[in-house]
C-alpha cells in the first residue's frame, strides 16, 4: 500500500471512494498505512439504497429499474462522487458479497467497480467466483486496488 501512497503523492493525486458490499475495507486498506493523509480525500460506506441516493445522489429510478447493483448505479455513485469530493481519482464499489442475496440474474460474487479520472469513468463487472463473504469483498479490494494502478501508471 506504500507504493500506491508513494505513487498517488509523486503524482500529486487525490483518491476518494465510495463503497458498498466492502463496507470500508477499500479505504481501510489504504488509510492503514503511512502517509495515507496526503493522498486520500473521502471515504464514504453507501451501503443502503437510500445512502446512495441521500448522499451520493444516485437517482432512485436508477436503482429502481436496475438495482443497486448495476452497471448504471456504479457509474452514478462514481461520477456523483467526484462532484462532491473533486479528487483526482475516484473508486466506486457496488455488488453482492454472499452468501445470501443472488439472483440468477446477479449471483453472489457479482461486483462493480467504478474508476473516475479526470472526465473518464470505467465501469467493471467482475463475477468472483467464491461463495464466500470474506474472499468477496478481499478480491474486490484487490480487483479495485489493481485498477487504480493501472489508471495512474
Amino acid at each position: 500500500m506504500e507504493f500506491l501512497i508513494r505513487l498517488l503523492s509523486k503524482k500529486k493525486l487525490k483518491i476518494s471512494i465510495a463503497e458498498s458490499c466492502t463496507g470500508g475495507l477499500l479505504s481501510s486498506s489504504i488509510t492503514s498505512a503511512s502517509g495515507a493523509s496526503k493522498v486520500f480525500n473521502l471515504g464514504l460506506i453507501t451501503y443502503s439504497n437510500s445512502a446512495k441516493i441521500k448522499i451520493l445522489k444516485v437517482n432512485k429510478n436508477i436503482i429502481r429499474k436496475y438495482g443497486a447493483v448495476s452497471h448504471e448505479c456504479c457509474f452514478a455513485m462514481v461520477n456523483n462522487l467526484s462532484k462532491i469530493s473533486k479528487a483526482n481519482i475516484c473508486v466506486s464499489i457496488t455488488g453482492i458479497a454472499g452468501p445470501k442475496g443472488g439472483t440468477k440474474q446477479k449471483p453472489v460474487g457479482l461486483v462493480y467497480i467504478g474508476i473516475k479520472k479526470g472526465n473518464k469513468i470505467k465501469v467493471n463487472k467482475c463475477l468472483f467466483k467464491s461463495k464466500n463473504r470474506s474472499k468477496i469483498q478481499r478480491a474486490t479490494v484487490k480487483k479495485a486496488l489493481d485498477l487504480v494502478f493501472r489508471i495512474i501508471k
